[in-house]
């Protein structure tokens, strides 16, 4: 141990310690996989991928700062902050973690580099939520340990795993029936919509036809039925529906409830998706509309990343890491901005190079 060992000791920084198991451990952690749907299946709804677009499309535009936790005062970033990847730009990865939170519930980035003065991470890797595999203690309540495709992970360290865990439950496992149902509607509406003559049965009066001879007539049958509404039947042949029309089903109203359920699932808006059953905005102006849409829809997930980057494994523990929202999803218009700016001049509670620091403009050159 040389000298300098001794006098400044390395504080071991270990990832999150046994993450513990929230909610069931059959779906949050699943070494079983009870969940009756899959993403891939999910995100064929039209309504189910503009919500996940709306949640990742936000948060992953949003800047992090860093922010001392005494002072609240904007510090310098770390190459991390601006850059989780060297592969991707940060609107990517964060996006992407949001889309895990968001369907799984729990998301996974693999630390790739770390820093030798204090062994904390310096960059990371999304991994992707089916490539992951855990190990529970006995009681299933703690994880004690992970697995890349198969391959069990350090807990700590170089190689390791930081999980960030949502508050909300992912909606493959909440709301498995509801997106089970959606994927059948949409499968049920295309076929309608393919075969819009209802399905039936040609029934022959006449002398028995071979197979070659019934298969040759039924493509004739659903070809002129893809090409015209009227048909022609010979004396012999009849033609019987064996179930209702679309507009008897009623699958335009189906769709438009499923919407619904689905939006009432994400926690968005219904009038965000064009749910014709919920298209009432009860909002002054653009910026309380937005306002309700962080504070109930994006702050869930929002938090959950702000509150682990913040941890002492990533961040030294007088630091803390969180989303500029004001400045990019929640900026108001120029006009009430600088009523703000004006207000806080004549109070003295700013100075002129301040004010143009708030608006992002270049400072005057006085020294």
């Amino acid at each position: 141990m040389g000298l300098r060992d001794y006098l400044f000791p390395k504080t071991e920084i270990k990832a999150q310690e046994s993450p513990a198991v929230l909610t069931d451990r059959f779906s949050y952690y699943p070494p079983i996989d009870l969940v009756s749907i899959n993403r891939s299946e999910a995100i064929t709804v039209p309504s189910v991928i503009r919500c996940v677009n709306l949640i990742k499309g936000i948060i992953g535009s949003m800047e992090l700062k860093t922010k001392s936790v005494a002072t609240d005062e904007e510090l310098p970033n770390l190459p991390w902050v601006n850059q989780l990847s060297k592969h991707a730009p940060n609107n990517i990865t964060i996006s992407w973690i949001v889309d895990s939170l968001v369907f799984y519930g729990v998301a996974y980035l693999q630390v790739s580099e770390i820093y030798q003065d204090d062994g904390r991470p310096a960059r990371f890797e999304y991994i992707a939520n089916n490539r992951v595999t855990t190990k529970l203690n006995a009681l299933g309540t703690y994880v004690e340990s992970y697995r890349i495709n198969g391959e069990e992970l350090p807990m700590s360290g170089l190689g390791s795993l930081i999980t960030i865990q949502s508050p909300i439950e992912g909606i493959l496992y909440t709301g498995a029936r509801t997106l089970r149902a959606a994927v059948d509607l949409e499968k049920a509406a295309s076929v309608a919509a393919s075969t819009p003559q209802p399905a039936g049965i040609l029934k022959n009066s006449g002398a028995d036809l071979g197979e070659r001879e019934v298969s040759t007539l039924l493509s004739a049958w659903k070809a002129a039925r893809a090409s015209r509404s009227t048909a022609y039947l010979t004396s012999s042949l009849d033609y019987q529906p064996t179930q209702f029309s679309p507009k008897d089903m009623q699958y335009n109203e189906a769709l438009q409830y499923m919407a619904t359920q689905v939006a009432r699932l994400c926690n968005i808006p219904a009038y965000y998706l064009s749910a014709d059953q919920n298209t009432s905005m009860t909002y002054s102006n653009v910026q309380d509309e937005r306002r309700q849409f962080v504070a109930l829809s994006l702050q869930p997930y929002i938090c959950a990343i702000e509150d682990r980057f913040s941890m002492d494994d990533m961040t030294p523990n007088t630091q803390k890491i969180s989303f500029d929202i004001d400045s990019g999803f929640l900026r108001a218009n120029p006009m009430e901005r600088l009523n703000v700016i004006e207000k806080m001049l004549n109070l003295n509670l700013i100075t002129i190079e301040q004010a143009r620091a708030m608006e992002e403009l270049s400072p005057n050159g006085n020294n």
